[in-house]
């Protein structure tokens, strides 16, 4: 299993943001799929606080539930891309 969890829906252009950064920077991740409704994403909800997706878990770096597709490149970007130290 991968520490990189991706909650995502399918046919979400803001998945596939995330999703195109993850192989872009050759990472390994585990891909959830959750349901269209917003109220049956409560595992999504119990890990970000809210039921948009997509969510990034790190279990690695201490990343329990990242949401908004930009602060999620930014940071595999910071953390994994050019931008790491």
């Amino acid at each position: 299993m991968s520490d990189l969890v991706l909650y995502e829906l399918e046919g979400c252009p803001y998945c596939a943001k995330v999703t195109d950064k993850l192989r872009e920077l050759g990472l390994e991740y585990e891909s959830v799929m959750v349901p269209s409704a917003h109220g049956e994403r409560t595992t999504v909800e119990e890990i970000s606080g809210q039921t948009g997706v997509p969510v990034l878990v790190d279990e690695a770096n201490g990343i329990e539930g990242m949401a908004e597709s930009d602060d999620i490149v930014d940071y595999l970007e910071e953390t994994y891309g050019d931008g790491a130290s």
